[in-house]
């Protein structure tokens, strides 16, 4: 079931109050979630949800904010649900309740922002896609909105998929479109039919900026360099190559970092 475009915007509860109280509610919901899929083989929506005005400001990241026992949104603390749910469901069956769970969030305003802000594992290009897609969706509602990313800094919508994605949005697409909303849409229709090809082209944009960049990095030069890393990338499983084959930019440096160290034992 798709969330309605309400021009009433509405956010499960549990993720207003102080932060205390919300890691309580949301391991209780997660519990719930759990519960209810097993019996009907569905997610219900949240039990108890919770106007948002225009203007209002999201804490979507930790350290955006200092004062936790100040009641706000603390959007980022959606991620104990799927802890609660884990607890409560065999080990056999945890992929599939996590893939089903996934899609539902997927079709309301409060998941889509949830799993583009902080996309769990898998970031493999195809779910990737999806994610981006479902955040394009919801767009109109959710531009009305702040965003609290870094500490001190309120972003639009607009800002903050432009401070996490144009990277990512420039290595699948160069030189696209100004609009952030825009390049989203051109990278969503490339990222969802991409062969291993096309996201081994994107991520071998990807990283030698990233190289350059970081400073912590102590083979930046050798990291920077396209045969290099081909040569690594072609070299990966499936399986490793699949975790940041959508050129995320905070998992490829994970794997820059993991070849950095490598390089410094040899």
């Amino acid at each position: 079931m798709t969330q309605e475009h309400s021009p009433v915007l509405e956010f499960p509860a549990m993720l207003y109050g102080s932060s205390s109280a919300i890691l309580r509610k949301v391991r209780a919901e997660g519990h719930w979630w759990a519960r209810e899929y097993r019996k009907t083989g569905a997610f219900p929506h949240p039990r108890q949800m919770r106007q948002v005005p225009p203007g209002e400001v999201l804490v979507v990241r930790p350290g955006a904010e200092f004062d936790l026992s100040r009641p706000r949104w603390w959007m980022h603390m959606f991620v104990g649900v799927f802890t609660s749910v884990d607890e409560c469901v065999p080990k056999e069956e945890r992929q599939r309740t996590e893939d089903a769970f996934e899609s539902f969030c997927l079709s309301t305003s409060w998941g889509a922002l949830y799993h583009v802000v902080s996309p769990p594992p898998l970031r493999n290009a195809e779910r990737m896609a999806k994610r981006l897609a479902s955040v394009l969706r919801f767009w109109d509602v959710l531009q009305g909105l702040r965003y609290a990313f870094w500490f001190g800094k309120k972003y639009t919508l607009e800002e903050l998929m432009e401070d996490i994605y144009r990277k990512t949005l420039e290595a699948w697409c160069p030189g696209g479109p100004a609009s952030v909303r825009e390049h989203l849409a051109l990278t969503v229709e490339r990222m969802s039919r991409a062969s291993r090809e096309d996201c081994l082209d994107a991520v071998l944009r990807m990283m030698p900026i990233l190289a350059k960049e970081d400073t912590d990095l102590k083979h930046r030069e050798v990291l920077s360099d396209p045969g290099f890393l081909r040569e690594r990338l072609c070299a990966l499983s499936l399986e490793d190559f699949e975790d940041f084959s959508s050129a995320y930019k905070y998992t490829v440096s994970v794997q820059l970092a993991a070849w950095d160290r490598e390089l410094g034992r040899h």
